[in-house]
């Protein structure tokens, strides 16, 4: 099943460090490309402006023994624009995000919401994503959003 425009997802954790550096990690070129893509693959930022209205573009790569998924941009690349529309250090930043692709079913905006709340042992870091893409089914944005939070996670072990 594919999402439609009024689909969504979530996924959060607790992660054993403070809202302010979590919040800090979203805001860090050089940490978002280490924990951000998830599974085995791999990230390159091309241009971050950490601002309201500022955003970065990133490109995520797949590994090249990777046979089950196909990038959205090209083969093996899934590349987005990002725009900040709110930035509330530490406690909240909200996304509108654009795959590169001229697949329709990949297009539009979609908006993650990310919440740093204290919680017992660290913050709980929630992401939620709102008007997912057709092409983007909801279970698979919150496998990999999950994977990029344990990402997340083992930066502050």
């Amino acid at each position: 099943m594919t999402g439609s425009p009024a689909a969504s997802s979530r996924a959060s954790r607790v992660i054993s460090a403070t809202p302010e550096a979590l919040y800090a990690a979203f805001m860090d070129p050089a940490a978002l490309v280490e924990w951000l893509p998830p599974a085995q693959m791999t990230g390159e930022i091309h241009a971050f402006d950490g601002r309201v209205d500022g955003g970065y573009q990133m490109s995520l790569y797949y590994p090249p023994d990777e046979k089950a998924f196909h990038g959205k941009t090209s083969e093996r690349e899934d590349r987005v624009d990002v725009r900040f529309v709110e930035l509330t250090p530490p406690r909240r930043i909200v996304e509108v995000i654009r795959f590169d692709t001229t697949d329709e079913t990949l297009q539009g905006e979609m908006t993650m919401t990310a919440s740093f709340e204290p919680a017992s042992g660290g913050t709980e870091v929630s992401l939620h994503f709102t008007n997912l893409p057709p092409g983007v089914r909801p279970k698979d944005n919150d496998e990999g959003a999950r994977a990029s939070l344990e990402q997340l996670a083992r930066r502050f072990v």
